[in-house]
């Protein structure tokens, strides 16, 4: 134990030291956005809603304006600081005024603190091209949060270079409280007031000036906990989940619950607990870059190791970067699979006389407590499985969470002034094991997305993207949306 702890102060003395920020100027920037949609059927096409971040709208006619504002500076040699801010109003979205980021981060050489809501990308994956994470995506708005992490990979001293690191852990709240009341329909429960927990740690193995070859992985968890649970039409909560300092580290090491939780946070993890394995290879071959990766995803202990045997369900994926040329710059193909759910069947040994436990049933995304996992009627993970936002009913719950599906992405750009993206996704639905669809349900989601930034406007681009839906999940949607974007640099220059 002693030599571990030596090591841990060697590598954090060390890396304190080989690891600067690199001096940089103070800047100022800017970003005025405007986007509109226009289409038919009885959503939005999804590739028009999914993965932007939250700021965007399942209803046909939709619209917003943006202004955003980023500053940073370097405080001295070692410590850095930024902030930002990004305001919405939009028309037919969940909410006319959206703060979509507000955020101060604080780095000191390689470790930084950020404070406040901000846009985050999946990890190991492209946020351009990919379907998305299973954990955490860019499918929801960002959850207002304090995140201590290492960002950007750290070499741990003595390896020469072959081992990095990287990792966060953070506590947030959910803001969504008046859309749940507003969306659930009476009889149909809503929790409000549920505090967040997310950690993850990720290593990469590889030194690329020696070997082209790199390996990536690690584990991301995620947690909802505290709040309170109404049924709609009722004004007093039917369960009031504590929030004591206790309860804070019962997310960050999952344990149980005590008697002032439901029988089933004592029996199990006090709150809703998701999370995933990644594992990643990159290949650099001159010009050519390509990666496999795969993530397994997991809703409980069942299916983070190999309690139930070999994993079943998971996200595999290819990326292709190509040589530069005119015709495609990256192209993504994408598999996934949450029909399994570690089996159809789920025991709580406490509620009966057999004592043996079986956890299965896994029912992913969606949990009795919290309802889902979901912000603002978007699920925060893969939106191939569709958040609440598409139900009519009223319900927070996701209705077909064991998906087969296949997702295309390529992009590529003609000329400097001109780039395009093209998304093809194609899923098979079996609902829920609890409520599972009277027959296979399908659904085909496509988008084509072309910007044009002239280098006579700079600053500008425009976005022009077509999308359309079929099948029986979503339905039959067409759509186009227009975006128009300025960016520039208020102030540029060094301290």
């Amino acid at each position: 134990m002693k030599k571990i702890q030596l090591f841990l102060l060697q590598f954090l003395l060390i890396s304190i030291t080989q690891h600067t920020n690199a001096q940089l100027p103070v800047k100022t920037e800017y970003t005025v956005e405007m986007g509109g949609t226009s289409g038919k059927g009885t959503y939005a096409p999804m590739w028009l809603t999914a993965n932007r971040q939250g700021l965007s709208s399942a209803n046909t006619e939709n619209g917003y304006l943006r202004a955003g504002i980023a500053h940073t500076m370097p405080l001295n040699q070692h410590f850095g600081f930024s902030a930002g801010l990004d305001l919405a109003t939009a028309y037919n979205f969940t909410s006319s005024f959206i703060i979509q980021q507000a955020y101060a981060d604080l780095s000191y050489r390689w470790l930084n603190l950020s404070i406040g809501s901000k846009e985050r990308l999946p990890e190991l994956k492209n946020s351009k091209l990919s379907s998305g994470g299973m954990v955490e995506s860019n499918n929801a708005r960002p959850i207002p949060q304090i995140r201590l992490e290492v960002p950007d990979y750290v070499a741990i001293p003595g390896t020469h270079k072959w081992l990095h690191l990287k990792g966060h852990i953070a506590y947030g709240r959910f803001t969504d409280d008046k859309w749940q009341e507003h969306f659930t329909s009476i009889g149909n429960p809503y929790t409000t007031d549920v505090l967040y927990h997310s950690k993850s740690l990720f290593a990469k193995v590889g030194n690329k000036e020696h070997f082209p070859v790199e390996f990536e992985g690690g584990i991301q968890m995620s947690a909802q906990f505290g709040g309170d649970q109404y049924i709609a039409g009722q004004k007093e909560p039917v369960i009031d989940m504590p929030t004591r300092f206790v309860d804070f580290m019962r997310v960050l090491v999952p344990m149980a619950g005590d008697d002032t939780t439901p029988e089933g946070e004592q029996v199990n993890i006090y709150g809703n607990h998701v999370g995933s394995w990644n594992f990643a290879a990159t290949a650099y071959l001159n010009r050519w870059k390509v990666k496999i990766y795969y993530e397994h995803y997991f809703d409980d202990h069942s299916q983070m190791f190999f309690q139930y045997g070999r994993w079943k369900d998971g996200h595999i994926g290819l990326e292709i970067t190509f040589p530069k040329n005119r015709f495609i710059d990256t192209f993504v193909y994408e598999g996934l699979g949450t029909k399994d759910q570690t089996g159809p069947m789920l025991y709580d040994s406490f509620w009966g006389k057999f004592e043996e436990q079986i956890s299965a049933k896994d029912n992913y995304y969606n949990h009795y407590l919290y309802q889902g996992w979901q912000h603002w009627g978007m699920g925060i993970g893969n939106p191939l499985l569709p958040g609440p936002i598409y139900n009519k009913n009223g319900q927070i719950t996701f209705i077909s969470n064991r998906v087969l599906a296949h997702h295309i992405g390529f992009c590529g750009s003609p000329c400097q002034s001109l780039s395009y993206r093209m998304l093809l996704s194609y899923s098979r639905h079996w609902g829920t094991y609890d409520n599972p669809l009277n027959e296979i349900k399908k659904q085909f989601n496509s988008l084509f997305e072309v910007t044009y930034a002239p280098q006579q406007l700079k600053g500008w681009s425009f976005t022009v993207s077509g999308a359309m839906d079929r099948g029986s999940i979503l339905g039959n949607n067409y759509g186009g949306m227009l975006v128009i974007r300025k960016q520039g640099i208020i102030k540029s220059g060094n301290k």
